[in-house]
């Protein structure tokens, strides 16, 4: 991180902030900690999601501090010569004010000290619950301190709120400078895709003996030759039956002529992730039986990505998707209309469940399963369900409906395990959305196109 770097986006964040923490509030916000792998290595290291949100800074060992006046300090790491030699550069407290955009910044070894001093005759301390392991067990302590000099007339706070819930209402909005990382997020992750099913089918061709592992190995490459620091989430390489196993990983398994495979999996690129499912003959020609299912994942798709726009439900693609998966599976003879009855009754009776055990979306954003409410703020009223969440401008939420056919005398045998998602990412816009995932296409014929 250099003075060029921007931090605008960074400081109006952290404003809108300070605006929602009340009268003389303050806000603690820490960023992860580094894991340790095995001795003396760590794991990769990748920053908390929320302190980034508000400071774009990527270094371990920080803590920022919002005041409600719209002051800011940052607790990071030293300069220190000899560890920069051995980790790296460090941006230290000097520099962090001009490049970071804060008001004051202090050494991380200087904070149990200073915290205190923060604390003091504030009514409201806001801070992330339940996320950074240890963390609730230092704030008693510093406000141990605090409380230590009542009989001076200072005062401890008295409120301890979850700054989360502020934060989440901020992120389910994506603004400019987001969505045009979330598009390249997406662009990426279609072109790593195309990338690992060209693989599949030039080798199945040539008769070459491959496994998921070579497909997860094209898709990486892909991801870091593009500039995406890491996979957003372990990626789901699945060949045959293993596909009906939801969260499957890139294994060892032979990839064979006359399979599906189904891979779902998206890079993170400046800290924003893609998330794409598509599945496809190993071959590159969809079977009959294969092309009828797919079908219907796809038909149902299309229904979900029609229903996503601006002042719909959350729930409204999902429903959407439900019905045609559910007409399918009656048309494909799946579920027998003589023992299940008509669509209705399928989803009444959730007939359709052994077939279709997930939701058809979920938020995205800086994680995976991005954060944010599914239902409105302060809906839940006494003796009542919670009221599902409208669609706004600038959500970003998947579309990702499946089917798993797992083996069942019930079941034409010619769909046995045979597992189908399509997945792609929507922008919400005021009468539609935007697919930002769709360089890789969906449509049957073009898939055969691609792969051969």
């Amino acid at each position: 991180m250099t003075s060029k770097f921007d931090h605008t986006v960074y400081t109006l964040r952290r404003a809108r902030l300070a605006s929602q923490l009340g009268a003389q509030g303050v806000a603690i916000i820490p960023t992860a900690p580094e894991q340790q792998r095995n001795r003396d290595s760590n794991f990769l290291y990748r920053h908390d999601s929320y302190f980034y949100y508000l400071t774009g800074f990527t270094e371990p060992n920080a803590t920022l501090i919002i005041f409600a006046d719209g002051r800011t300090v940052l607790f990071c790491q030293p300069k220190d010569v000899e560890r920069e030699i051995w980790d790296g550069y460090r941006l230290g407290p000097e520099s962090a004010v001009q490049v970071l955009g804060v008001t004051n910044a202090y050494s991380n070894v200087l904070i149990d000290t200073e915290m205190p001093k923060f604390l003091e005759n504030i009514p409201t301390l806001w801070y992330p619950f339940s996320i950074h392991k240890g963390l609730s067990v230092q704030i008693d302590n510093w406000l141990t301190v605090v409380q230590s000099k009542v009989r001076s007339g200072v005062s401890a706070p008295h409120r301890l709120n979850d700054v989360c819930s502020l934060i989440d209402e901020m992120r389910l909005i994506k603004d400019s400078h987001e969505i045009e990382l979330m598009r390249t997020a997406g662009r990426i992750s279609a072109n790593a895709h195309i990338r690992a099913m060209q693989f599949c089918s030039t080798n199945i061709r040539n008769k070459n003996q491959i496994f998921e592992y070579h497909l997860d190995a094209e898709l990486l490459y892909e991801f870091r030759r593009c500039g995406s620091e890491f996979p957003a989430y372990s990626s789901i390489v699945a060949s045959g039956s293993n596909a009906c196993v939801l969260h499957y990983r890139a294994d060892k398994a032979s990839i064979n002529d006359g399979e599906l495979v189904l891979i779902d999996a998206g890079c993170e690129y400046s800290s924003y992730a893609g998330d794409i499912t598509r599945t496809f003959p190993a071959n590159g020609r969809f079977s009959r039986a294969q092309r009828a299912l797919y079908d219907v994942v796809l038909e149902s798709q299309y229904a979900a990505v029609s229903s996503t726009r601006s002042g719909a439900l959350f729930t409204d693609p999902h429903n959407a998707a439900l019905r045609v998966l559910c007409k399918g599976l009656l048309d494909l003879g799946i579920l027998k209309a003589d023992k299940c009855g008509s669509v209705d009754d399928v989803i009444a009776n959730k007939d359709y469940f052994p077939f279709y055990m997930h939701r058809t979306s979920h938020w995205l954003g800086m994680d995976v399963h991005d954060c944010g409410a599914y239902s409105e703020p302060n809906s839940l009223a006494q003796n009542s369900a919670p009221s599902p969440r409208v669609l706004r401008t600038g959500m970003v939420l998947t579309i990702e409906p499946g089917l798993y056919i797992r083996p069942s005398a019930d079941v034409p045998v010619e769909y046995h395990n045979m597992g189908i998602r399509i997945e792609d990412d929507a922008l919400v816009g005021d009468s539609a959305c935007e697919l930002l995932t769709r360089d890789v296409p969906v449509d049957p014929i073009e898939i055969e196109n691609l792969m051969n």
